[in-house]
């Protein structure tokens, strides 16, 4: 017992230093304190479990496995808090204070141990002859338990979506952590659900979670030995939860271990239900172990293609991976981040780079990669000469090459983009991205599992790859040239439309001025051009005023209004024109959710195009119908007119598109901006047009 008192007690020791190592940072974060607080707790077990052990007397042994209680309830809180912030790609996104559901099922036991303490345990005397005692759980013992169980299912989940969402350096500079972590709550599992199901405090149980401190502690002091294992950029994914190995193994865990307890209590063997539960935890952990290892993974793979004559590569499902992964990325960061984590998962490689040629030749850019930090892609970007010598090389050979044992200025320069991380990481391969006998750049891949080499089938699935990857670049970098060209195409008629516009303003001022001198003492001269001015001038206005609405962002004001009332609004500036009649019939209509006054330009703007329809058709006498009613979950205004009408090919190309329009003194802004603001509702426009007879506009907004 001696022996194992002194060994609970180095394990608190060693918890304690580890605490306070962390905590002499400089910078603490919500992570590292609930590291700290985490481990602390299960100092604190062990110190209790170290003199449970030592107690010569039943009182005091139910006294300190009472305070081990206590101390085990708190366990899972803090460790439940480090899980969901180190998978941090998620946490900032995804505040702390909505994963409460977590957080509160680690913390729920401490109230119930605190609160009913002296419940804990309870002692069986079952030999009237010799001193021995059964520590028995009591209820809320059995419920610190289950907290602790679910508690670390929870944990192992987080730290299961961490490690298979992180790749490259970030995967081996947090790998022991999660690994001495991951050993310690697996064996939680396994004395926890060993607790509840035989009901006692048994000190076998105490001494195996100190040996699994122990043996953590020391795998995780090779991950606090490296830098930046608390500050990562991993963004785990909600679907890895789903889809989680942990959560699958403890279930089927659980599930042996009671039919094992069932089929044990039938045989008479209830001792041996501990050793053959371990004996089933262990199995299923080197399975879990097998089948995450990538080692394991590219081992499995070669053997079954030497064995069983199979291609080392699935090539239909490499390619249509690469393909879904890349066909819905918009520019060439975000697409190469996609490639090199495949890349990353397809070769086991732990460093992987994509580095792209400018547009002038005059270097080249890293725009993804897992070797280096995106604060060191400057630095180890090459120069123009470096690139001209990379360029050359690829141009000449377009294959790709292991640049560790060339001695070239082209392979040097690439290791100097690329440098290897490990020593035992084999040789890296560079593949050249080239398209239409274009020379975009290089895909770099190094550091793989057990330092494996290139074999002809993994340089035949990196060129297929690079040569995927090219295809996707120079996709990526037309349609950003064809979107500049769509743009300079715009701009150039936009200003078409507002040069023709000041010129025919600037033509109205240039006829008013020379006359000015001359009949300036004429009174009526000088209120015509006073008029002629201020008409010029509100014209040039306007124009500013609709361009600059339609370069800016459209902001929606919406507030509930009676959209008859915005019709009524909209009507009441109607001018009155010989041959041209309004009819209206407004509808009842219930309140909704809009933008008064956007709505009302859009009214606006389509019975001025009705009134203005109809002047230019030459069609006078002529109607514009305007109309409101519901229909179903829609409320409908209708602006009808009996004008000129448009042919089917504008209506169906150009009538909402800007800079497009058949009036004669039209920017065509005006249906472009319309609808714009309708579908910024959620609604929509409907038009319906017959040449020579007329137009009907509805605009049908949702009734919110």
């Amino acid at each position: 017992m001696n022996l194992s008192f002194w060994f609970a007690m180095a394990g608190a020791g060693l918890a304690v230093a580890y605490a306070a190592g962390t905590a002499a940072r400089r910078r603490q974060t919500v992570t590292r304190w609930a590291f700290i607080l985490g481990l602390l707790a299960l100092a604190a077990e062990a110190a209790f479990i170290g003199l449970a052990l030592r107690a010569t007397q039943p009182g005091d042994e139910i006294h300190w496995h009472g305070a081990r209680l206590i101390a085990l309830s708190f366990i899972g809180g803090p460790w439940i808090v480090f899980s969901l912030r180190y998978a941090r790609g998620g946490s900032r996104k995804r505040p702390l204070w909505k994963n409460l559901t977590f957080v509160g099922l680690g913390c729920a036991p401490v109230l119930t141990t605190v609160l009913f303490k002296d419940h804990l345990i309870v002692a069986i005397r079952t030999s009237e002859y010799a001193f021995q005692s059964i520590l028995t759980l009591g209820w809320p013992g059995l419920i610190a338990h289950g907290g602790l169980l679910i508690a670390a299912v929870v944990v192992l989940m987080n730290l299961e979506r961490t490690y298979r969402a992180a790749i490259g350096t970030i995967r081996w500079r947090i790998k022991f952590i999660l690994l001495g972590l991951g050993l310690l709550f697996i064996v939680r599992v396994y004395t926890s659900s060993q607790a509840l199901i035989l009901g006692v405090a048994d000190p076998d149980l105490s001494v195996i979670n100190v040996c699994a401190l122990v043996a953590a502690l020391l795998v995780i002091i090779r991950t606090l030995l490296r830098s930046g294992h608390f500050e990562m950029d991993v963004y785990p994914s909600p679907a890895v939860l789903r889809n989680s190995v942990t959560l699958i193994f403890v279930g089927v865990y659980l599930v042996l271990v009671g039919l094992v307890s069932k089929l044990a209590a039938a045989l008479g063997n209830e001792n041996t239900l501990g050793i053959n539960a371990f004996i089933i935890l262990l199995a299923m952990v080197g399975l879990a172990v097998a089948l995450q290892s990538d080692r394991v993974q590219m081992h499995l793979r070669r053997f079954v293609s030497r064995n069983f004559q199979r291609p080392f590569y699935d090539y239909r499902s490499a390619w249509r991976s690469f393909t879904e992964g890349t066909a819905d990325q918009l520019n060439e960061k975000a697409m190469s981040r996609s490639v090199i984590r495949q890349v990353a998962n397809l070769f086991q490689a732990k460093s992987v780079s994509v580095w792209v040629v400018n547009e002038n030749g005059s270097g080249m850019r890293c725009v993804a990669s897992s070797a280096l930090p995106e604060s060191g892609w400057a630095e180890a970007a090459p120069g123009s000469e470096g690139t001209h010598a990379v360029v050359t090389q690829f141009q000449a050979h377009p294959e790709p090459v292991e640049i560790d044992d060339s001695t070239t200025e082209w392979a040097d320069v690439l290791r100097k983009s690329h440098p290897k991380l490990f020593e035992l990481g084999g040789q890296r391969l560079a593949a050249p991205l080239v398209c239409r006998r274009t020379f975009l750049g290089v895909l770099i891949v190094g550091d793989r599992v057990s330092g494996g080499g290139f074999a002809v089938q993994d340089t035949d699935m990196v060129r297929c790859v690079a040569d995927h990857v090219a295809g996707s670049l120079m996709t990526l970098q037309l349609s950003g040239k064809l979107l500049q060209s769509k743009e300079l195409e715009a701009f150039q008629r936009m200003a078409a439309f507002f040069v023709h516009d000041l010129k025919n303003a600037a033509s109205t001022l240039n006829l008013m001025l020379p006359n000015l001198p001359v009949h300036w003492d004429n009174p009526e001269f000088r209120e015509d051009t006073l008029r002629g001015i201020t008409k010029t001038v509100g014209h040039i206005n306007t124009l500013i005023k609709r361009l600059s609405e339609l370069r800016n962002d459209l902001k929606l004001n919406v507030r509930e209004d009676d959209l008859n009332q915005v019709v009524t609004r909209a009507l009441s500036g109607w001018k009155t024109v010989p041959g041209v009649e309004l009819q209206q019939t407004l509808g009842p209509l219930p309140r909704s959710r809009f933008d008064p006054e956007q709505i009302l330009t859009v009214l606006t703007n389509l019975v001025l195009n009705a009134r203005d329809a109809i002047i230019e058709g030459g069609t006078r006498p002529g109607t514009v119908r305007v109309e409101t009613r519901q229909n179903g979950p829609w409320l409908v205004v209708s602006v009808q007119d009996n004008g000129c009408g448009m042919n089917p090919v504008f209506l169906a190309n150009s009538l909402f598109k800007p800079f497009q329009t058949t009036k004669k003194s039209g920017l065509g802004i005006g249906m472009f901006q319309s609808k714009m603001i309708v579908e910024a509702h959620g609604g929509r426009m409907v038009v319906q047009s017959e040449e020579g007879k007329g137009t009907t506009f509805e605009v049908l907004l949702p009734l919110v």
